[in-house]
């Protein structure tokens, strides 16, 4: 199983595709599977220690954040800078990394595999996706702008050096550019790997 982990490390990738959520323009994905029997997957559940926050460093080299990355961190180059995001307790640092934000508790998720997902995305002022649902949670740090998220539970912001943390899985969202300026945002994701990663939705 760790050879498992080991090569699902290897496999991540950074591209640049449209984000599968509608999630404003262009997006950089990185991506990683996690199995249910590797640590804090145990019974189907998201995390067996505790609550799981996601950990954002910034690193000198994106070599040296994949060195420090463990099996739940993602690295990548996102906005002229290196990053690390890892989904583990709260107070986890890396060796290295200056922290940039501590996002949580991450609403838990059920599942056999998990898909850990990060996306950078933006868009002009106004903005916004469909309504849609994740199959797990999403949290969100601006980087420049503003962002509007509507859910059933009513419509929250966040500004530039600000974080969001998620919903739990298949609440409907509409997320959007709020500001007067670009909105430029990351989005991490921790959800069921063995269904849709974003579906159409209604709003209640």
């Amino acid at each position: 199983m760790q050879n498992e982990v080991t090569q699902s490390r290897r496999a991540m990738l950074l591209a640049l595709a449209l984000s599968a959520s509608g999630l404003m323009l262009s997006t950089i994905a990185a991506r990683a599977r996690v199995r249910r029997q590797t640590r804090r997957r145990e019974k189907g559940e998201a995390t067996a220690g505790g609550p799981l926050f996601w950990t954002l460093e910034n690193f000198p080299t994106l070599a040296q954040a994949q060195a420090a990355a463990g099996p739940t961190g993602l690295a990548a180059e996102i906005a002229g800078k290196v990053w690390l995001f890892t989904l583990a307790p709260k107070g986890t640092a890396s060796a290295g990394g200056s922290r940039v934000a501590e996002i949580g508790p991450v609403p838990l998720v059920s599942a056999p595999e998990y898909l850990l997902r990060i996306n950078h995305a933006g868009g002009p002022p106004g903005t916004k996706t469909p309504v849609h649902t994740h199959p797990g949670s999403e949290a969100f740090y601006v980087l420049a702008g503003r962002l509007g998220q509507q859910t059933p539970h009513g419509v929250a912001h966040a500004d530039a050096g600000q974080s969001m943390n998620g919903h739990g899985p298949d609440i409907p969202m509409i997320v959007f550019s709020a500001g007067t300026t670009n909105l430029d945002q990351l989005v991490m994701f921790v959800v069921d790997a063995g269904k849709p990663f974003s579906s159409p939705a209604k709003m209640p």
